[in-house]
């Protein structure tokens, strides 16, 4: 641990405290923060100074985030701490639950729960009753229109999702199975029961005795388990999907297996923002976080742009004939919003489809009603997806297995092709 020099503070350092209260929150809310970068954050405010809010803010920014992912968080933690002045209210609206049916205005953003949890630890008890109340009056509700609370977890958005919400959706998604259907393969194995005559055995064995023909050989199709291609976008705009996503493809490749159709053949994971990265070997750990945490490492592109176009035409020109043999499955999972050349991009979503099996695209962007195929990007991958699938919540997830097992579930597809 480095030595730090002895620190010159005033004689009231209120400033100082509320940078560390404000690392205390962001302790609270995930980022690896301790007494060495509060230190280090005084002397960046004190040599950078905090008559500029701007520059205030990107001195804190330099100290306390070291991972792409933790921007958002921070951004977050410190609107509501520095920032805005009715930051208390917002959390407390954000976080306590609605009464007599009064819901939210407006739905949370990415990560505004997690930083309201971090700077209300603590301070969020149970509400008095009025005296009535507390006097014994009974209160009935009736609850036959509410969802549970895991049934509430089920169906929110990965981007509106708390910590705890987020730890619990990871626990979930842990537990998922994917099954998938053998394919029954054109080659012949020997079965005494099988419904074909196997002549080549039967005439081998009959050669045998002698050229006596004493029993006919049967025999059945082989079946095979197919592989499943997983190209998942860690762009910007998709960087909380995609990390809770990983979580899902790392269950299914750990449970890889023919016991009882549960698994597949291999499972191959790619991760793609402005270049193509090949993730397979990292996901063979069984220990999740590690596993994502190699993944994270090799994979530099995180919360950068987006190629579609580029990343698909490295994944068609260096994998596909190496993963996609044998009728594997592919899951595409991005919003599609991509500014590069669109003929491009068909041609190669054209190339990808004609190489698997069946193309499934998981588009996050599809939870919206009003969703429409606006975009360049979205418009050329759109014919040649197979099925067009949300892919925000834990129960699109759960939706993938009945997906999977059946071929002319089109999801979106058709829809959303007339509107083209």
């Amino acid at each position: 641990m480095p030595d730090y020099p002895p620190l010159t503070l005033p004689d009231d350092p209120k400033l100082l405290r509320n940078i560390t209260h404000f690392a205390r929150a962001l302790r609270k809310a995930g980022l690896p923060v301790g007494p060495g970068r509060v230190l280090d954050a005084v002397r960046a405010v004190a040599a950078a100074g905090f008559t500029s809010r701007q520059d205030f803010y990107w001195a804190l920014h330099a100290c306390f985030v070291t991972k792409p992912e933790q921007r958002v968080v921070f951004a977050q933690v410190f609107r509501l701490f520095w920032r805005d002045p009715r930051y208390l209210e917002q959390m407390m609206a954000a976080m306590l639950p609605a009464i007599r049916g009064v819901q939210e205005e407006r739905p949370a953003k990415p990560a505004e729960k997690r930083a309201a949890e971090a700077l209300l630890d603590g301070m969020l008890e149970q509400p008095d009753l009025p005296e009535a109340e507390q006097e014994g009056t009974e209160i009935e509700i009736d609850a036959s229109r509410t969802m549970s609370a895991e049934e509430r977890l089920r169906t929110l958005d990965f981007e509106q999702m708390s910590t705890a919400e987020i730890a619990a959706a990871k626990r979930i998604l842990a537990q998922l199975k994917l099954p998938v259907t053998p394919i029954q393969s054109r080659r012949l194995m020997a079965a005494p029961r099988g419904q074909r005559a196997d002549w080549r055995r039967t005439l081998r064995n009959a050669a045998r005795q002698g050229g006596d023909l004493q029993q006919i050989a049967r025999a059945k199709r082989r079946i095979r388990w197919p592989n499943l291609v997983v190209l998942c976008d860690i762009s910007g705009s998709m960087s909380q999907y995609s990390r809770i996503i990983l979580h899902f493809l790392h269950a299914a490749a750990n449970a890889r297996g023919t016991s009882g159709g549960q698994g597949w053949a291999r499972v191959h994971g790619f991760t793609f923002g402005t270049r193509l990265t090949n993730i397979t070997r990292h996901l063979a750990q069984r220990d999740v976080d590690a596993a994502l945490a190699a993944a994270g490492a090799e994979a530099q592109d995180w919360e950068g742009g987006t190629r579609i176009g580029d990343c698909l035409h490295a994944f068609n020109r260096d994998w596909s004939r190496r993963v996609m043999g044998q009728g594997a499955v592919v899951l595409l999972i991005t919003d599609g919003l991509d500014r590069g050349d669109a003929e491009g991009l068909s041609r190669e979503m054209q190339r990808l489809q004609l190489s698997s099996r069946r193309l499934i695209w998981l588009n996050p962007l599809l939870r919206w009603d009003g969703f429409a195929p606006k975009a360049q990007g979205i418009r050329a991958m759109l014919p040649y997806t197979d099925s067009f699938r949300a892919g925000h919540s834990i129960a699109s997830l759960q939706d993938l297995a009945q997906v999977i097992s059946s071929p002319s579930d089109a999801g979106e597809k058709a829809r959303l092709m007339g509107m083209l």
